[in-house]
């Protein structure tokens, strides 16, 4: 995570610290090297942060993670020699950029391995709407901008479902989340055209399920972002959640002259063009998730309030507070 722990680029760290089933040794980023995660940033994990892979190396680690998740998804260059280091002492890399990296530093690997997540299938099917078929509730996360809380609001839902003994199933769509579950669709590294195909696919794999939660990516109002139209398209939801970064009033640079619309207003838009004003399966939204980083928890709380009075949808900040107000809109 060098230089990006205390970035919203570091989101895929965050997201392998949170959920991760496998023991997190150690956080390479040298801005903070000799604290532990809890004390660099807001994040209550007691992991220690090291200078560089050699450091790390001390911790006995079986796997190097890159923790990070760029406009972009470019793989730095200046990471080079610490990858290439990683690989000569056996450990195996893991990937969620978009570069292929066991074509650049195959030839350091012996029994160890990489896994470039974001690698997609050489073809997928091109979609029909099939998965309006199905019996299964399929909840799609939206969102008012990129890195909004998309993954994280999905899995602790998910999350919390399974813990119920519900019948549920999670359709990964980016690195983090298909990193976490060992399967899923790289939505951003497959071509346009089988991109909704995709998405189908994967909900139909899921159709034993009486709930499939599909991770969601962009936002329709990013000027830059194709995300969300194949996701609608392929999941043919019937059900949306809304995240929003509560401490924002327009979308992160480099498209910060973009205003976030009023959450009532854009709730209303990603219904209508889920449902393609009725002709398509109808998609109601049953709550928001708000991210309320950078607020006090006093000032979450408000916000929260506010939000519900706004929409008249039930609002929880579920890393805060918990996800419990969602999961009973699906009772």
């Amino acid at each position: 995570m060098e230089g990006a722990l205390d970035k919203d680029a570091g989101k895929m760290g965050y997201g392998l610290m949170r959920f991760s089933k496998h023991p997190i040794v150690c956080v390479i980023d040298s801005n903070f090297a000799g604290k532990m995660v809890k004390d660099s940033v807001d994040l209550p994990y007691e992991i220690p942060v090291v200078a560089n892979i050699e450091e790390a190396l001390t911790y006995k680690p079986e796997i190097m993670a890159l923790g990070i998740a760029p406009s972009g998804g470019k793989f730095p260059d200046a990471w080079d020699q610490p990858v290439i280091t990683a690989l000569q002492n056996g450990l195996s890399l893991i990937n969620g950029l978009h570069d292929d990296l066991n074509a650049r530093f195959g030839s350091y690997l012996t029994t160890n391995r990489i896994w470039d997540v974001r690698k997609p299938k050489s073809s997928y099917p091109i979609a029909s709407g099939k998965a309006a078929t199905l019996k299964a509730k399929r909840v799609l996360m939206v969102g008012t901008d990129m890195a909004a809380g998309k993954m994280t609001a999905g899995l602790e839902l998910y999350a919390a479902l399974m813990e119920q003994g519900v019948n549920v199933g999670f359709v990964p769509t980016g690195q983090i989340g298909i990193t976490l579950m060992g399967n899923g669709i790289p939505l951003d590294a497959i071509k346009v055209d089988q991109a909704a195909g995709a998405v189908e696919e994967a909900v139909m794999e899921q159709a034993d399920k009486d709930i499939i939660i599909i991770e969601g990516q962009g936002s329709l109002a990013h000027p830059g972002s194709t995300a969300t139209l194949p996701l609608m398209r392929g999941s043919q939801p019937t059900h949306l959640i809304l995240c929003h970064k509560a401490a924002h009033t327009h979308l992160r640079p480099p498209v910060e002259h973009v205003a976030i619309p009023a959450l009532d207003a854009f709730i209303q838009l990603n219904e209508a063009v889920a449902t393609v004003c009725g002709s398509l399966q109808t998609a109601k939204t049953i709550g928001i998730a708000l991210n309320t980083v950078g607020l006090s928890e006093s000032e979450a709380k408000d916000k929260i309030m506010a939000t519900e009075k706004t929409t008249n949808l039930p609002t929880t900040d579920v890393v805060r507070f918990g996800v419990e107000k969602l999961v009973q809109t699906l009772a």
